[in-house]
């Protein structure tokens, strides 16, 4: 079994006023060989975005992109025809596929929105377009795993095309969660907020770390904390 951490330190760094952006993984104009990601797995950005900036109309394709909103208020629209606020507790899919353009803007007058941006290979090329939101109360992650994303849709969850599982947690300190993967596959936690030790290695805020070859999984909050867990083939 091993934990390898990605300290929050390490990331790249991207300030140009209205965005500040920190990548765990190369993006843009941050590179680092070492750091393409990890399994399908290939982007986690921590994105602030000034009031009533964002992310003017662009495209992509061919990737699975995800948003979970930490504070604030994220507007989002595309070429779907789909449009919608996001605020804490809000989560979005959308898959690239064939090519999709979309707009990310912050929807307020005088909040920052923090949200993280995660990018996850598909499983193959060329495949629909498709988005989709849902909100999770922070209640539902209290003290437990909570699924938003699958490959399959499980429980009602958002669904990509990847098997790939995305989990949030909010643990007050002293409490612990388990996850236990299957064999063969890995697991990345992404610390939002506070302090937690991942089978006994201390992470803190912005930390990540890919865990292998673990039978189970233990996350136990030192302080109170926030983090996400995903689940990778």
């Amino acid at each position: 079994m091993s934990v390898i951490r990605r300290p929050a330190a390490d990331r790249g760094h991207v300030n140009i006023g209205w965005l500040n952006s920190k990548h765990s993984f190369s993006f843009g104009h941050y590179y680092d060989p070492k750091q393409m990601g990890y399994r399908s797995l290939r982007v986690i950005n921590e994105d602030r975005v000034r009031p009533n900036e964002g992310f003017g109309r662009h495209g992509h394709r061919d990737m699975e992109i995800i948003s979970y909103v930490v504070s604030g208020t994220l507007a989002h629209a595309d070429t779907l025809g789909s449009r919608g606020e996001l605020k804490r507790g809000d989560v979005q899919a959308m898959s690239a596929g064939t090519g999709i353009e979309h707009s990310e803007f912050n929807g307020s007058d005088a909040e920052e929105v923090h949200f993280l941006q995660i990018w996850i290979l598909p499983q193959a090329a060329g495949l629909p377009t498709a988005y989709a939101q849902a909100h999770v109360p922070d209640e539902e992650k209290r003290n437990r795993l909570k699924l938003l994303v699958s490959g399959d849709g499980a429980a009602g969850t958002l669904r990509i095309n990847q098997d790939a599982r995305l989990y949030a947690s909010l643990l007050e300190a002293g409490a612990n969660v388990v996850h236990k993967p299957a064999p063969g596959r890995g697991t990345w936690v992404q610390v939002v907020a506070g302090e937690v030790a991942v089978n006994g290695e201390v992470l803190r805020q912005g930390d990540g770390a890919a865990i292998d070859n673990a039978a189970e999984v233990t996350i136990e909050a030192v302080a109170d904390a926030e983090f996400l867990l995903f689940d990778l083939a």
